[in-house]
């Protein structure tokens, strides 16, 4: 994600590692692969320059005439304007009031496709399409509309983009300041199947007889020609080859995290169409591929989870750090004496002539906020659209449910309560920032307690909302303008009592962590949560430990220096 671009020689064939360091990932999930029939989307903004909070545009009518000024997502750069649509919908975040919900990650692509000209950024694609398409396949006509109108001034770009019925991934790039608007195709998610994406084109070849399932530019294939950048047919063209070939870093740094969401969604078992037939291969036939080790094969687009999901399920997949794996962030030196599974940036350096990698895990430090979306296509549109909205690190942050046809959203998220730059107390963002940072210095001693508090807070949210989805839908009856109008105040009652109560609840469980785990030090509590003290003092720990250092962090310091900390 964003513009920034980080290019760090990794490889010593001098191959470049050219992860994003600020780069996202998504997971798509198709109704039929879900375990309420619903379609979801998960996104992660992982930027070092984007502060955590939701965003809310109500919808209306425009007069004719009227304009939309265009600001750059990244920067805030005015970049032009826009003709109004004669109607907007409501959006909240990433969703829609008519349960369109759209995520991306950004892949760069070849530089010359940019157009400084244009005025549509991928960020604008994204929110202003949400205000105007209804259905998956109106976003995508709507994006590719806008885009070619317009002119693109992005990098390469894969989005997710769902409704109650369809799920698509889409891979879009410009075509330069030569050529205004953009090259792409978007393939649909088979029912069933989930998909994910992570700064790395994902659509190689594609049918182009199925418009039911493929739709893309009319030139895809003759542009790539065109540049010199492909010679073949038309039915061997692949869209990824072509605009963003793959190398050790967009294997390592990117499609690294779609395999890891497969293999934990599909319990290491990767099942796949392989023409007409479904296959089944481990997980592991792809490790090597995963890990830039063997660019030669090609992991599935599309495969089919071990179960029928939950949100919980995909919102647990976005708090992976490799864990079980190779890439395991946990089990290297790097982790520090307390199993820490994050590494700052650079994401590669070097060490006496050769060139190493940091790994980027899924859930990462520099997240801004991040979401699983369900459109739910057995409720009407004012209750069936939810998103679960968090803040900063996905691994030790909470998603708290938001319904899109909300009147207002809660204080603790509301734009402009804080910034990057201006701490605010009343922040969702800063809150979990401070906890996260909190559990980086003693990770294991302190993530399994924060881990415990979010997976509380998550299982009776998904409890509450089902019991409150059945009670609004019985008030909701045929729909009529009074009934609609007493369930929107009621869902956005539970929207922002909710969000504000766990909001308050975290503030307290900082305090509780600075006060338990202070210089190193991890006190005893009691089963109601107080702290165990002395018979002699109500300040005075009784029960206070020291957890020590993990056993390859105590032969790494000894290999380093144990001659001289030797005990003799």
């Amino acid at each position: 994600m964003k513009t920034l671009r980080l290019f760090i020689a990794l490889a010593a064939a001098a191959l470049a590692l050219s992860p994003r360091a600020d780069a996202c990932t998504n997971i798509i999930v198709s109704p039929g692969a879900s375990l309420d029939g619903s379609a979801m989307v998960s996104y992660a903004a992982d930027s070092h320059w984007l502060f955590g909070e939701l965003y809310f545009r109500p919808g209306g009518k425009w007069k004719a005439g009227s304009w939309l000024d265009i600001t750059e997502w990244d920067s805030a750069r005015p970049l032009g304007r826009i003709p109004q649509a004669a109607r907007t919908w409501q959006t909240v975040g990433n969703m829609n009031a008519r349960q369109l919900i759209i995520g991306e990650t950004t892949w760069g692509g070849r530089e010359e496709q940019v157009d400084t000209a244009g005025i549509m950024d991928y960020g604008s694609l994204i929110y202003v399409t949400l205000q105007r398409a209804r259905t998956a396949r109106e976003a995508i006509e709507t994006i590719v509309s806008l885009a070619n109108e317009f002119g693109y001034p992005s990098e390469g770009e894969t989005f997710s983009i769902a409704d109650p019925k369809e799920a698509w991934v889409m891979d879009l790039v410009g075509k330069g300041s030569d050529n205004k608007g953009i090259v792409w195709v978007a393939r649909r998610l088979p029912e069933g199947y989930i998909c994910a994406h992570a700064n790395q084109a994902r659509i190689t070849r594609f049918p182009w007889n199925d418009p039911e399932n493929c739709l893309y530019a009319p030139d895809v294939a003759e542009f790539a020609r065109s540049k010199g950048w492909y010679s073949g047919s038309d039915e061997d063209f692949s869209f990824r080859d072509a605009y963003n070939p793959l190398d050790f870093g967009a294997a390592r740094g990117c499609d690294a995290r779609a395999w890891a969401a497969f293999n934990i969604l599909c319990d290491g078992q990767f099942t796949y169409m392989d023409g007409a037939s479904e296959v089944t291969r481990p997980a592991s036939d792809w490790l090597d591929y995963a890990m830039g080790y063997d660019l030669a094969g090609e992991m599935p687009l599309f495969v089919k989870p071990s179960r029928k999901l939950s949100v919980k399920d995909v919102a647990d997949a976005m708090r992976d750090h490799f864990e079980g794996t190779p890439m395991d962030m946990r089990v290297d030196i790097g982790a520090g004496g307390n199993a820490c599974p994050y590494r700052w940036r650079p994401m590669g350096f070097k060490w006496e002539g050769k060139s190493y990698v940091n790994e980027r895990a899924i859930a990462t430090q520099q997240t801004g906020f991040w979401f699983v979306g369900q459109a739910r296509g057995w409720l009407p549109d004012e209750i069936g659209a939810l998103l679960w909205f968090g803040c900063d690190d996905a691994a030790t942050s909470y998603l708290t449910p938001i319904y899109v046809n909300t009147k207002k959203v809660p204080e603790c998220l509301r734009e402009g309560n804080g910034d990057l730059l201006h701490y605010s107390p009343t922040s969702q963002f800063w809150i979990n920032n401070r906890i996260t940072n909190a559990c980086y210095r003693m990770y294991n001693a302190m993530e399994p307690m924060v881990r415990a508090e979010v997976n509380d807070y998550e299982n009776r949210m998904m409890t509450a909302v089902g019991e409150f989805d059945s009670r609004m839908l019985k008030a909701y009856g045929k729909g009529s303008r009074l009934a609609v109008r007493k369930v929107l105040r009621k869902l956005t009652r539970f929207s922002v009592d909710n969000a504000q109560k766990q909001f308050a609840k975290w503030v307290d469980l900082e305090e509780t962590l600075t006060v338990k785990f202070i210089d190193g030090n991890v006190k005893a509590q009691a089963s109601d949560g107080s702290f165990l003290h002395t018979e002699y003092s109500g300040g005075i720990p009784k029960g206070l430990t020291q957890p020590g250092y993990t056993d390859r962090w105590k032969a790494a310091v000894v290999a380093d220096h144990g001659s001289v900390l030797e005990v003799r």
